[in-house]
Order: C-alpha cells, then structure tokens, then sequence
C-alpha cells in the first residue's frame, strides 16, 4: 500500500506559518507597531488604506543599517533572542522572528530605514519568503518605515472571510488603543484614506491617558497605584538570581465605583510587561475585588499593568502572544486584590478635591478639577484616615450627616455607611448566637428550608407546617422584625448576599435622629471600611462639597470696594 502521508510543499509550511501570525488588518499593524516600540520609537504614525488592502507605520526609533534590513524578511530572522535559554528572559515585544517574513509570504512589503547615527537610509523591496528584490539609497529620517501592500492578494478566500471594512478598522482602533495604555509616552497618529483619524497624545501615566481613549471618564473619576512588588518566593532559583530582578512592578488604574462603571466587563483589562494579554483567572480576581461595590449587572473598568520578572512568564503558547502561562498565580491574585483595597479606600493619598465633580456642579454650579484633600496633615503617608478626621456637625432629614472636613464638607447617608460597616464585620466575623425562645416560621417551602441550611441557620420541624429557627445571625438579635428578616434569607442567594440583606436590615434606618456621638462614631467606623465609596449594592455613601468650590459660590475671591460698587 502506497504511503498517503508527504510533506507539505514549502510554499505551503510558508502559508499556514504565516496565517497564524497575520489574519487581519489588525495584526498587521499589531507586529509593526510592537517592532517600532522594541526599536525604542517615542513616535508612530499609522497610515491605512483599508479598500487597497495597504498599510504603513512609521516610527522615530533605532533605524536598521542595510545589513539587518537584508536579514530582517527571511524566516525566523529576530534580533531578539539567540539560544533556547533566551525563552526565559524576554524583554521585548517580539522575539519570534516570524512577522515580517509571514507578510512577504500574505502581501508586498517595503522597507525604508535608516539607523541613528548613519548617513544614508536604505529602501528595500522583499519578494515571496523574504528574498531582496531590490535595494537602493533613499532620502529619510533616522528611524524606519514599513509598508505593506495588496495584504491576502495571494489568498482571495482569506479576505472573503473577513469582517467587513468599519468593522476591521474597529479592531484597528482597538488595537492601537490597547497598546498606547501599555505605552502611554508615546505620541500617535492615525491615518485612514489619507485623512487624519484620531491621535493619542503622551502622559505620564496610564491614568493620565486613559480619557482619551474612554472619553465619558474623567481623570477625576480614576485612581492610580503604583506598587513596587517582591517576587515571588519560588522564582529564585540560582541561575535566577544572577538574572532577574528581585523586583516587580504593578500599576493599576481603577474607575471609582462611585463614580463610574459599564454594562459589560469589556473595560477588566490587564497587561504583562508591555502586552494585553488574555488571562482569566486574573481578571476574575478584579471582579471578585470589585464585588459589592457597584449596581447589580454593573462592572468595574480596571486596567492593570503587571512588569514582573521574565522568567515567571511562558510566552510561547500563542502565536499573538496574548495568551500566557504566569507562574506563581495565586501571589499575583493576592497582590491585585490588595492594590485594588488600596485604591479604593479613603486615605490621604488617593482622595482628590476632583470626587463628585458632577454632583458638586449641579447643586453649587461650581466644582474643582485640580487639587487634593489632606485628611491628615501629620500623617501624610497614612494609608487610611484616622477617626475624627471627619467631623460630625449635624444631621439634615434625620438622614444625612453634615460631616466637617480641612478641605470643606461632606454628605453622609447615613443607613447606607452603615450598611456598608455591618456588611464587612459580618464578612469578616458571620456569627450565628443560639436564641431562646426559637423562632417560629410557617409553611416553609423545600427550597426555602435549604436556603436556610445552607446559611447555617439550625432549623427544625415545630409541627404541622411550622419550623423552628434556633439560631440567628448576630445583628439581628436585638430587632422586633426578626421572623420577618429570616423569611428573607429563605428566599435564596449564597451566602454573601445573605450577610448584605442582614446589614441593610440591620443598619440604622434613614429618618431616625442621631446624636453628636453616635454620628461621629458612625463616621470613623465608616472611614475604616475597606470599601468606603459605595454601599453593598453599589450606591454612592457619601458627597463632598470642596471648600474651594464653596468659595467660588459665594464669591468669596472678589475684592471687597469692588463687591460694594466703589
């Protein structure tokens, strides 16, 4: 029998290699683009011709001498790594040598170039698998600019099957939109039909940057945290420590929940060393921190920046290197969780005279945009306030406390900074005490009773169609409506939405009076939660109104003969 089994003609190796890297318009400009930040580009303008199937991207990096421009199109060509060992410590956006060799293999490329430094820049034409076609002497700028024309001319059914036009041009957009939040130092300028599409101007941080690219957001309604991290404690193996460094880094930018949130998880988006990069055990340890703190049906936006030690990361696994292998995961979970507490609290550091600029605008038609609180001056490095840093003046309605700040004043409902204190001490400390008489439930449906087990309620049979409960959850021990929170927990959720129903039932109702101790001791538990901003069903707790904002309002700044007509 004859053998049916052959290997695969060059050409087509050279074809199926090349479309696991290039698929779209967007990859495209994914590889150029992450070849002009490995050359050290500040600069990148994008230029595209969607209907001609043709694109270029110019940068202002290191250039390439002739040499490297005759090497850069054959296969598996990279000046990024060397040895197998190399796999373990990459810095760089692309190390597998397959781009630019795969786009001679799908389309036309040119290449102009010219390295810092050197006298003449060079323009090279590549034929199919990378060969030069020709060479010349060509007037540029230090850095380069690569062109890519008539994009699957070879592969018609390739670009039958893909989106249509707009919606390749949404994935570009999207594309170039992530890797600026990665990069936020770098100036863009996008191109379409050679008409300007959009520009992204540089920041200093990924917070600063973000409202260009989600422009319903303020940066008034973000907060950035920056944490230099150990690594961990397994990645130091011998060869490791003569090669890696002993720290990480993690930048986080969070949406206030208060302030801010979406109707689907599109903005829980997280970053390593330079990449998006898909990773779902991660962005679950986002939404898990998020929990609580927003409307039911609403997510959090988060972008998250991991620079961690090379040798903790398997790139290997995905030809788009989106898809990751991370070691050590769990230290990375505890260590998101704990930077996104932080940025959520109430501290000296992270509470801006910008919160409520919205709220502030529409009651006093004045509000601040720069500035910051200072909680507590003695103790500027405070990760949280300490109590009586807000001070409680009066109550308004019997439901808001009129709390008195250094920077000006604030609004606290008080039911729902309640809810929010008794919410994290059950979650912390879910206590059920044992209560005599037992409480007497009737007709409890199968399900209900579950529920109740499930809780950890001891319930029992008190005969026909009647239950007795003989433990309750602590905070409901002292109310006239027990019976009646109980046949609320029946009717299900887990646990964590027993414990929220239990706080709301349990805090101070809006409409009773408080004294001056009992706000002020309301105040400083509140101030201590981890959650502060918003209640367990993500309502907003409290309204500052800044000093300065007031100021404005009354006029305060004007001079005085002027203010009397003199």
């Amino acid at each position: 029998m004859a053998s049916t089994i052959q290997a695969l003609p060059t050409e087509v190796v050279y074809l199926i290699t090349a479309g696991e890297v290039i698929d779209s318009l967007a990859s495209v400009v994914r590889e150029l683009v992450e070849n002009s930040l490995d050359a050290g580009a500040t600069r990148i303008v994008v230029s595209l011709w969607p209907q001609q199937w043709r694109i270029r991207v110019a940068d202002n990096g290191c250039g390439m001498n002739l040499d490297d421009l005759k090497q850069a199109a054959t296969a598996h060509s990279t000046s990024k790594i060397r040895s197998s060992a190399d796999l373990w410590k990459i810095n760089s956006l692309g190390f597998r040598g397959e781009a630019l060799h795969s786009l001679t293999t799908l389309a036309d490329l040119e290449i102009l170039s010219r390295p810092v430094g050197g006298k003449l820049g060079w323009r090279i034409s590549y034929g199919n698998g990378g060969e030069v076609v020709q060479v010349e002497v060509t007037a540029i700028a230090p850095g380069t600019v690569v062109t890519v024309s008539n994009l699957f001319g070879n592969c018609s059914s390739r670009r039958q099957g893909l989106p249509t036009t707009a919606q390749q041009m949404k994935a570009v957009q999207a594309t170039i939109h992530q890797i600026a939040l990665c990069h936020p130092y770098i100036t863009w300028q996008i191109w379409q039909n050679d008409r300007q599409w959009f520009t992204i101007s540089p920041a200093r941080t990924t917070g600063q940057l973000l409202p260009q690219i989600l422009p319903q957001v303020r940066q008034g309604d973000l907060q950035e945290v920056k944490l230099q991290l150990p690594n961990p404690l397994n990645s130091y193996t011998e060869d490791a420590m003569n090669r890696v460094s002993p720290n990480s880094s993690l930048n986080l930018v969070v949406g206030l929940p208060d302030r801010c949130h979406r109707h689907r998880p599109d903005w829980v988006r997280v970053a390593i060393n330079g990449r998006m990069v898909k990773t779902p055990e991660l962005e679950q340890t986002i939404l898990s921190a998020f929990h609580r703190t927003l409307p039911r049906d609403r997510y959090p936006i988060c972008f998250l920046h991991l620079a961690i030690s090379p040798d903790q990361i398997n790139w290997n696994r995905n030809p788009a290197k989106t898809e990751i292998y991370l070691n050590e995961i769990i230290y990375w979970q505890e260590q998101i969780t704990q930077a996104i507490n932080q940025a959520l609290s109430i501290s000296s550091n992270n509470l801006k005279e910008a919160v409520h600029t919205t709220r502030v605008s529409k009651l006093l038609k004045a509000a601040e945009t720069k500035g910051g609180y200072n909680f507590n001056p003695k103790t500027p490095n405070s990760s949280l306030p300490t109590p009586n840093s807000l001070k409680a003046v009066a109550q308004v309605s019997n439901t808001y406390i009129v709390a008195e700040h250094s920077g000006g004043m604030w609004l606290v409902e008080q039911h729902i900074a309640h809810e929010r204190v008794l919410y994290e001490q059950l979650c912390d400390d879910w206590q059920l005490i044992p209560v005599e008489p037992p409480i007497i439930l009737y007709q409890l449906s199968p399900a209900q009773l579950s529920q109740l087990q499930r809780i950890g309620l001891d319930i029992e049979p008190f005969g026909e169609q009647l239950w007795a409960v003989r433990n309750i959850p602590t905070p409901l021990q002292q109310r006239d409506d027990c019976a009646e929170a109980i046949l609320e927990l029946s009717w299900g959720g887990d646990l964590q939405t027993a414990q929220v129903a239990v706080a709301c039932r349990s805090a101070i109702r809006n409409g009773t009076p408080m004294n001056q101790e009992e706000m002020q001791t309301l105040l400083d538990n509140w101030q201590r939660t981890r959650n502060p901003r918003t209640c367990p069903h993500g309502r907003p707790i409290y309204l500052s109104l800044e000093e300065s904002a007031l100021a404005r309002f009354f006029r305060r700044n004007w001079v005085i003969g002027k203010s009397h007509g003199i």
